[in-house]
């Protein structure tokens, strides 16, 4: 093959990578973003398992961090700003799971203390009973 003809046809493929390329990025630009609705939902599941475990007496602070942040990822959504978006929703998410995990652990705790008032009942009982024999 002739050096000028091999130059020629190496400076066509360039051309022709350099437009695929150049397409290929504009279409990804074009591309509309996708709303992370997935894990949208999952901060909205998250938050009704909060509220539905009692957070609100109980992790109040938690479960309106959680609403505040969906609350700001649906806006997020709405000005098409979609990594903000997801930031925001699995912030959410993972909020409202802390809510529940926090309900939980001042339930099992309020448990505990009144397991402890019953021992200490029933050992004062006991004492007593001793006490008259």
């Amino acid at each position: 093959m002739h050096p000028s003809t091999r130059a020629t046809k190496s400076a066509h493929l360039r051309n022709a990578l350099g437009v695929t390329f150049v397409l290929a990025l504009a279409s990804a630009c074009g591309t509309a973003p996708v709303a992370p609705t997935a894990v949208m939902e999952a901060a909205r599941q998250a938050i009704a398992s909060a509220e539905e475990s009692g957070a609100r007496q109980h992790a109040a602070a938690e479960l309106d961090e959680a609403r505040e942040k969906l609350m700001l990822a649906d806006r997020s959504v709405r000005s098409e700003q979609m990594v903000d978006a997801e930031r925001l929703a699995q912030e959410s998410m993972i909020t409202g799971q802390l809510a529940v995990a926090r309900t939980e652990a001042a339930k099992a705790a309020e448990i505990n203390r009144e397991m402890q008032r019953s021992v200490d009942a029933m050992m004062e009982e006991m004492r007593r009973r001793g006490d008259r024999q």
